[in-house]
């Protein structure tokens, strides 16, 4: 008996072996991020004073995450992403105190080679994607003068003004994101925030983009409304008081002409208010231009933006330009250096420069 059960055996068992085998093989978690510090000094328009400082975040804000996949066959996977910021400096987590624990992303989803991708959590907005292409400093929230017109208000009550700024964070809460194929270069990405407040669901977030990527064209459209900025209803603004619907549209193109590549960026954001206490509804417009110039080992990146802030009552303007250069010492290590300018109208000018160095794991 033991003699015509031994084969059997061994063949369940190398057939065991392989089913297992490939299981882990359409199955795959990675952990991944990126770390990035500088020394500099820091002055804020209208604050007067500098701080030296080493600092997390000079060309990019330090992020780790884990994330992984599952094919579930027919071209079908399944995914999530758990990802989160970190300062390096003080080793705490975050972008600031109080940020929660994977704020960069935090989905599980579904993608098909056909239908295109659905994502179901805490989603990065198309609005930021297409921000970041097409600025050559990319997503620095301490040297990219596009990143300070859309994603920081203004020093508070500049020349009659209080701007906010893009409302709603770069990733939002309680969402749906859908991601198309790639239509020829084209791509279209659609996202959906839930205010998850009873009896008030008209407070709500949505937008999207397109992209197109063509040899060395590239252009975006992007737009996006919210009706709150954290949670409906949030006090913690005091600027925001009455606050009805903040709408954005952004326009992007760049062309790369192996030389130098350029950047060209335009966006409209108008924040509506129930109410006429601060001033009433505030219309943004900005415009950036930047180039990419490849020399020895990396890049020289410039960007000047201009922009202008109105209310009904009153307005300013913003003048910031910013210098880096960015040398690669590997495909994942980079060591820079950059100067930022930052005048806003009515206010001592704001400056920052630093050297620092990034690496990707």
């Amino acid at each position: 008996m033991k003699k015509q059960y031994k084969p059997a055996l061994k063949l369940a068992a190398i057939a065991a072996t392989l089913f297992s085998g490939a299981a882990m093989a359409q199955s795959s978690v990675t952990l991944y991020g990126m770390a990035d510090a500088f020394i500099g000094g820091v002055k804020n328009p209208g604050s007067g004073d500098r701080a030296y400082v080493v600092n997390s975040g000079g060309m990019q804000t330090s992020y780790w995450g884990i994330k992984g996949t599952e094919d579930l066959g027919m071209g079908t996977k399944a995914i999530f992403d758990l990802n989160g910021f970190f300062r390096p400096d003080t080793g705490s987590m975050g972008r600031f105190t109080g940020d929660s624990m994977f704020s960069r992303n935090a989905f599980v989803g579904l993608t098909n080679e056909t239908y295109g991708t659905l994502k179901i959590g805490r989603n990065t907005t198309p609005y930021f994607v297409s921000t970041i292409l097409f600025n050559p400093l990319v997503d620095s929230y301490t040297f990219s003068p596009m990143i300070f017109h859309t994603y920081f208000p203004t020093p508070q009550n500049v020349g009659g003004v209080s701007d906010p700024g893009i409302l709603g964070d770069s990733g939002w809460n309680n969402s749906l994101l859908y991601s198309t194929p790639n239509f020829g270069g084209l791509t279209a990405n659609f996202i959906y925030g839930f205010g998850e407040s009873p009896g008030n669901n008209g407070k709500n977030k949505w937008g999207g983009n397109l992209t197109y990527f063509s040899g060395n064209f590239a252009a975006t459209l992007a737009f996006q409304q919210v009706k709150f900025d954290v949670a409906p209803f949030d006090p913690q603004n005091a600027n925001l008081a009455g606050l009805d619907k903040q709408s954005a549209v952004q326009a992007g193109v760049t062309y790369d002409f192996k030389i130098v590549k350029a950047f060209l960026q335009g966006q409209y954001i108008k924040t509506n208010f129930n109410t006429s206490t601060n001033g009433g509804d505030i219309k943004h417009i900005d415009g950036q231009a930047g180039v990419a110039v490849p020399v020895g080992a990396g890049n020289i990146l410039a960007s000047y933006t201009y922009g202008r802030v109105l209310n009904e009552v009153a307005g300013i303007k913003r003048n910031t330009f910013a210098v880096a250069y960015d040398y690669n010492l590997s495909k994942r290590t980079d060591v820079y250096g950059a100067y930022y300018y930052d005048k806003v109208s009515g206010v001592e000018h704001g400056d920052t420069f630093g050297v620092g160095v990034r690496h990707l794991f």
